[in-house]
């Protein structure tokens, strides 16, 4: 049987990347891709330049408007009759990424789309696998070595993305008795670590924004905090997701695509503030200084940096990934160094950190 691949989450950089890698892949696959009625002219514009840049058959490609927020998710009844014996695959990526979005927008879209696309995928008879992206902060405010098999441990969450990712993945985690499911769960994810290319300039990017406001003052290092920040370039997320949605192995499990060799958050701000800037930190501020600065709305939008950003950089969660490690190992896929890449990135922000389309409005 042909394989026909249902996506939510198009034209977002992660779906695009996947789907791309999945054409060469499997080169008979059909994709039907969920979009947002307001976004349709936007995602035809993605799948021509798709099929340009991989040179794709059109035809392969179906945009159906629809909304993960409505029942049968908007979808027309008759289409879904079709849909229920055509689609082997589903990945669920479409949510609020956003750190400092509202709770009542972040539950409606995260956990409440993440209810209908669950319905969705119960009704297919012919389903393979659902693949669910979800995050390594569905963690919260816990503190060291954090397992693959663990969710609810009691946590609370520093902002409604968490724990409304935490709420979602919950409703995931029901299906896996009855459906093949694999959940995703990401570290902050990077640009892609040969070009730099990403598409928002958000996570680690709030950094160099921050260090373009003061990049003729002497900089400070941002506490003195020992935490780690993990972080993964996109490549490794769509090559691991790819493999892992494929591998028998991985039919009833949970991975975390994070950097088992994560480094210190201050070793990572050194780093980009010498790539960028040119120059190390020559002293030290209390990262609760900063948080205060940024709880001001005229100095975060100054600096272009929201205020849920600055307690990664002390988060003390430990991710372990030995179950991912073990399935992607015969694959022989790791996760690239974070030195490997970074020169790339900050390069990449060099060159775009004037547009505005990878800018993320700061309030």
């Amino acid at each position: 049987m042909q394989n026909t691949y249902f996506f939510t989450g198009f034209p977002g950089f992660i779906a695009s990347r996947l789907i791309a890698s999945l054409v060469h892949k499997d080169v008979t696959a059909r994709f039907e891709l969920l979009v947002q009625p307001y976004r349709v002219e936007m995602a035809q514009a993605a799948v021509n330049e798709l099929c340009q840049a991989e040179g794709a058959d059109p035809e392969r490609f179906v945009l159906i408007a629809g909304n993960i927020t409505e029942t049968g998710l908007a979808i027309g009844e008759d289409y879904l009759d079709e849909l229920e014996d055509r689609v082997t695959h589903v990945f669920h990526l479409a949510a609020v990424y956003d750190l400092a979005v509202p709770q009542d927008i972040a539950y409606r879209v995260n956990v409440q789309g993440t209810e209908q696309v669950c319905q969705f995928v119960r009704r297919l008879h012919n389903l393979r696998r659902f693949v669910y992206f979800s995050t390594a902060y569905v963690s919260g405010d816990r503190t060291g070595r954090i397992l693959e098999t663990e969710l609810s441990v009691g946590q609370q969450f520093k902002n409604h993305y968490e724990a409304t990712k935490y709420e979602a993945e919950l409703r995931v985690q029901e299906l896996r008795s009855d459906l093949p499911v694999t959940i995703i769960r990401p570290g902050i994810v990077m640009g892609d670590s040969k070009t730099g290319e990403t598409a928002k300039f958000d996570g680690p990017y709030f950094v160099m924004r921050f260090l373009d406001a003061f990049a003729k003052f002497p900089l400070p290092y941002v506490g003195a905090s020992e935490a780690r920040i993990n972080l993964v370039p996109i490549d490794y997320i769509v090559e691991a997701t790819v493999y892992l949605a494929h591998a028998d192995e991985a039919a009833d499990g949970v991975f975390h695509l994070t950097d088992p060799d994560p480094y210190r958050a201050r070793e990572v701000y050194e780093r980009i503030c010498q790539e960028l800037i040119g120059k190390k930190p020559t002293y030290t501020l209390p990262s609760a200084l900063i948080g205060s600065a940024l709880a001001i709305g005229a100095f975060r939008r100054f600096v272009k940096v929201e205020k849920e950003t600055i307690v990664y950089f002390s988060c003390q969660a430990e991710y372990d990934a030995t179950e991912a490690q073990r399935v992607l190992q015969s694959a022989g896929i790791k996760c690239p160094d974070f030195h490997s890449y970074i020169e790339k990135a900050v390069a990449f922000y060099k060159l775009h950190r004037d547009d505005p389309d990878k800018m993320i409005l700061v309030r």
